[in-house]
């Protein structure tokens, strides 16, 4: 009985905290929107660059591993990685598992690129972008799909052991590596600041959205358990 009234909390903690990302996500766009934050924007782009205006600040090392950080939050990385992961978890018999995976990353690729389409935010124009850039800038795709990847494959690993030092170890990864591929984004110069964190919340609510439909699945013996 414990078990299940502590999985029912874990369960409401992650929908209100979803709740309330979506409300800052919300609040974010309605200000990018009205145009309330684009001094503020531009202002940290010119900070995170050093003032330079031919490229990013630093040396040029540092642009190199900006770059490779930011590579980790794209398509092509994290679809790999993803596919990896998910034929991995259907080789162990993991369905729902795999299933989690599958529709947090295509999912959320969905929603991104519909806001992107909603939104139709430009790219700051301040720099010569750094790196090559396809879409809208609101939100950030990078952002957002990092978020979802690696907060989801952080919980599915955490749920696969006991230690809670190594649940903690995974989650920290994994937060880590989201911020560190949004920061790379402003640094680059192609990305707002406000794109990052509206792609922040946005991913992180689709994550802990997808979390609690499938703990709630699992203790309805609906799917299998990931361990």
């Amino acid at each position: 009985m414990s078990n299940i009234w502590h999985a029912e909390t874990l369960v409401l903690v992650a929908v209100f905290v979803a709740s309330i990302l979506l409300l800052i996500f919300g609040v974010i766009a309605d200000e990018v929107m009205a145009g309330s934050t684009t001094r503020l924007d531009q202002a940290i782009i010119v900070l995170f660059r050093g003032g330079a205006v031919s490229g990013p600040g630093g040396p040029l090392w540092v642009q190199e591993v900006a770059r490779d950080i930011t590579s980790l939050g794209s398509v092509t990385v994290l679809g790999l990685l993803s596919s990896i992961v998910v034929a991995y978890l259907f080789l162990t018999r993991s369905r729902g598992a795999a299933f989690l995976v599958l529709v947090a990353v295509l999912g959320g690729v969905a929603v991104n690129s519909i806001l992107k389409i909603q939104f139709a935010r430009p790219r700051p124009d301040l720099f010569v972008p750094t790196v090559k850039v396809f879409t809208a800038s609101f939100p950030s795709g990078h952002a957002t799909f990092s978020a979802i990847t690696y907060m989801t494959l952080a919980a599915l690993l955490a749920r696969m052991t006991t230690s809670r030092r190594l649940r903690y170890y995974f989650v920290t990864v994994a937060v880590a590596l989201t911020f560190m591929i949004g920061v790379s984004r402003v640094y680059l110069g192609v990305h707002y600041p406000t794109d990052i964190l509206a792609g922040w919340c946005i991913g992180s609510a689709w994550a802990l959205i997808c979390w609690a439909i499938m703990t709630r699945l699992q203790q309805n013996r609906l799917i299998d358990h990931p361990g």
